[in-house]
């Protein structure tokens, strides 16, 4: 019998945030056994009288059935799967804690500095012999808490899993497509963040439509350029994962990395953006993708130029008047 075959169906969230608990609220709908793990017990206990993640989806009512709770062990013992919803900045501590899990479902969209690992292969480093996936697609947290419909992919590099974790999350309001492009997906999810940035910077300065959706555009090209040189799929970026989940972000003013852009582009600094702890994770991804754009000679231009505004101080409509000044070459 395969690993996949193996499987059971506790299934454990970690990370209790807005996408964390609307995960671990659809998966608790299908009538798996959920847990979500929180870091912090007050949390935690707020969870479990209240039935409501207030902090970070008010008006989403919990299951009666989800499990929450601050025991990283109890949550992940015998379970069929991890969902890894934990801001990309955790994963090491979180990972160092866990002993082998037959699966993990990245849900956390970021690139290590550094190294420019997936989060599927920071998780690797401390779990090789788990199977590692990623849903990632258009999915605006509140409004999947809403009930609104809503698309995503679920890539593995063992497409039996990648099938069997489709159907865990597949209900009437949540589609799921199956996918064997892991890398592909999570460097789209994490390259989009930096793309909402930019979308955010446009907007804070009025720019226009017309400006975004030629930003934006480009941005798309960057986005296969580079993910293409990590062994990603041409089609995966103009899929769910790629294109579909770019257009949500960079239009959503709901988007902490969109809103990131904004503060950016009316003055504030990094300093000033992380005290609002917003959880932007395109501000770290931006700098890993500017190193490895240096370090491989890409030509990313429109993350070179949101690097520069958020690591250099560089003016946000410099950056703009830069990038439109560029030398003409076919599209």
């Amino acid at each position: 019998m395969t690993q996949t075959a193996q499987l059971t169906t506790k299934l454990s969230v970690l990370g209790a945030g807005a996408w964390g608990t609307v995960l671990a609220t659809l998966l608790c709908q299908q009538g798996h056994e959920v847990w979500l793990w929180a870091r912090d017990e007050k949390h935690v206990q707020e969870l479990r009288v209240n039935h409501e993640n207030k902090k970070y989806v008010p008006g989403l009512k919990l299951p009666l059935g989800l499990r929450v709770s601050a025991d990283l062990q109890r949550c992940t013992k015998d379970a069929s799967a991890l969902i890894w919803a934990i801001p990309t900045k955790g994963t090491h501590e979180v990972a160092t804690q866990i002993s082998d899990v037959p699966a993990i479902i990245s849900c956390s969209k970021g690139l290590e500095t550094g190294s420019f690992k997936t989060v599927s292969e920071q998780l690797a480093r401390y779990l090789p012999n788990t199977i590692y996936a990623a849903l990632s697609g258009p999915n605006l947290a509140l409004e999947i808490a809403q009930g609104k419909p809503a698309a995503a992919t679920l890539a593995s590099n063992d497409l039996a899993f990648a099938r069997q974790a489709q159907r865990w999350f597949n209900q009437k309001t949540f589609r799921v497509y199956s996918s064997n492009d892991l890398t592909g997906v999570e460097v789209a999810g994490a390259v989009k963040n930096i793309m909402a940035l930019a979308a955010g910077m446009s907007d804070g300065l009025g720019l226009g439509e017309n400006a975004k959706a030629s930003l934006l555009t480009r941005g798309l090209a960057e986005m296969v350029r580079l993910g293409k040189q990590r062994g990603g799929k041409t089609e995966t970026f103009y899929g769910l994962a790629g294109l579909g989940d770019m257009i949500a972000t960079c239009s959503s003013t709901s988007s902490r990395n969109h809103r990131a852009g904004e503060l950016f582009a009316q003055g504030s600094s990094l300093a000033d953006v992380q005290q609002q702890q917003l959880t932007a994770e395109g501000i770290p991804t931006v700098k890993a993708v500017y190193d490895y754009s240096l370090k491989m000679g890409l030509d990313l231009p429109i993350s070179t130029e949101v690097y520069r505004v958020i690591y250099e101080a560089k003016p946000p409509l410099e950056a703009i008047n830069d990038l439109m000044g560029r030398e003409s070459k076919l599209e």
